[in-house]
């Protein structure tokens, strides 16, 4: 008879071991555990242009991926476990084929090669037709999300005992060899670059996280458990140069340009699954400084920051992803919330047309170019310096539990758990600890 692990003991185990969603903001996935879960989720969506890692990961892990999965749905009681992933990722599907027959309550859930299909509210009405409550949280819809590497860590924390203390990074763009390669967690994003044979271009631009949704980032910052790409690019791409606006020059070109074409709108993934964010109402409030329907700002609060309004649906090249996410950001200094009152209309009955095609964003980003192999790579980094964050996760930081001076082993606690949603942190690398703060770690060998 299989034995199901409680989930207070698996709890547990992922606090102390340091895991959370290997993406996106960190979310500590113990706290994910709940027994409302009728569905849980694995998220094989590859949502930015040109990132590969969760399908070779999960390709190259089927079975220990997926016989993990089937032990998270079995914890949590949860009656169906769906795994989303792209119909065009033939190899791992096939992989997937092969394991999941002797798990009757595990699905295939295929989706489009559309943008943004890893978003978690799309995802979610993909693969079950549930719409999530605007600002809401899945689990109270009975639905956990987690994504591929996640739940691998927690195969490896179950199974091998070892903790959160690498990560896999999709390296591409101007490098000498695109690679998805393991990196001890706290390396510098030049060392994770170096290990795709460097950057073949001068002065190269650091894309964290990927071309949509994330940052500029510089090559000394440290990898963390939620670094999933470095994207190379030139100073003078599109992408690095609509980065670097500034949003005082963003307005004024809105007020000048911006037609109420609504086509931001129109392509929008949440407003078109019913949520109350419209980005062209934003643009023409905010240009026009007009507070008489304050909606139109506390609704910015549902926008995902998909980049989608900015980065393909205007025609004139205006910025309202990045002028909604100053006035979010705004909002939330000053402690105001996203309202829980506020119910999603009907799916758009045009939805299934409007999705964007990952091969056109790629084509209208001048990424196209960079679409290369970049086959996975687990060797081991010569690294002799590694930068621990103690808040890699969402939540309160770990508590550092070492001292300068103390010799320590790969996998060893640095940091415990703080009081509260919380997750220890780990060494990456054999050496002395050289530096210790309320912020960071520093290891050298």
């Amino acid at each position: 008879m299989e034995t199901v692990m409680e989930i207070k003991e698996l709890s547990h185990i992922l606090r102390l071991s340091g895991i959370v969603g290997a993406g996106g903001a960190g979310f500590p996935t113990y706290a994910k555990l709940d027994k409302r879960a009728e569905t849980i989720i694995m998220n094989c969506a590859e949502c930015e242009p040109l990132l590969k890692l969760h399908r070779q990961l999960l390709e190259k892990k089927a079975y220990e991926i997926v016989r993990t999965f089937h032990m998270l749905a079995k914890c949590v009681g949860a009656r169906e476990a769906i795994i989303g992933v792209k119909r065009t990722y033939t190899k791992t599907i096939a992989a997937l084929m092969a394991v999941i027959g002797e798990y009757p309550e595990i699905r295939l859930g295929l989706l489009d090669e559309v943008y943004p299909a890893g978003d978690e509210v799309v995802l979610i009405y993909e693969v079950t037709g549930k719409v999530i409550r605007p600002g809401g949280l899945p689990i109270e819809s009975g639905v956990a999300v987690f994504n591929v590497e996640t739940v691998y860590n927690i195969y490896k924390a179950v199974e091998q005992g070892k903790p959160v203390d690498d990560k896999f990074i999709s390296v591409v763009g101007e490098v000498k060899e695109p690679v998805t390669i393991r990196v001890p967690i706290g390396c510098t994003v030049e060392e994770v670059v170096q290990a795709a044979g460097g950057a073949v271009i001068d002065n190269p631009v650091y894309f964290i996280g990927g071309p949509m949704m994330g940052y500029i980032g510089s090559e000394t910052m440290p990898v963390t458990k939620t670094t999933n790409a470095v994207l190379v690019l030139p100073e003078e791409h599109m992408l690095v140069q609509r980065k670097r606006r500034k949003a005082s020059i963003d307005l004024k070109r809105a007020a000048a340009a911006c037609c109420q074409c609504t086509m931001c709108t129109d392509l929008c993934p949440r407003h078109l699954l019913g949520h109350p964010i419209e980005p062209h109402k934003f643009m023409r409030a905010a240009t026009c400084k007009d507070i008489q329907n304050t909606d139109i700002f506390l609704n910015t609060m549902f926008c995902s920051s998909c980049g989608l309004c900015e980065n393909y649906s205007c025609m004139q090249g205006l910025s309202p992803r990045s002028l909604i996410s100053d006035y979010k950001s705004g909002l939330r200094a000053k402690g105001v919330k996203a309202s829980e009152n506020v119910e999603a209309t009907s799916v758009d009955e045009a939805r299934q047309f409007r999705k964007v095609p990952m091969e056109r964003l790629m084509a209208r980003l001048d990424l196209t170019r960079y679409n290369n192999p970049a086959p996975l790579v687990e060797k081991e980094l010569p690294i002799k310096r590694v930068k621990l964050l103690l808040s890699q996760h969402i939540g309160a930081p770990a508590v550092p539990n070492v001292k300068k001076g103390d010799v320590v082993e790969r996998g060893q606690m640095l940091a415990t758990p703080a009081e509260g949603l919380s997750v220890a942190v780990h060494a990456s690398i054999d050496g002395k600890i050289i530096e210790v703060t309320e912020k960071y770690v520093i290891i050298e060998k």
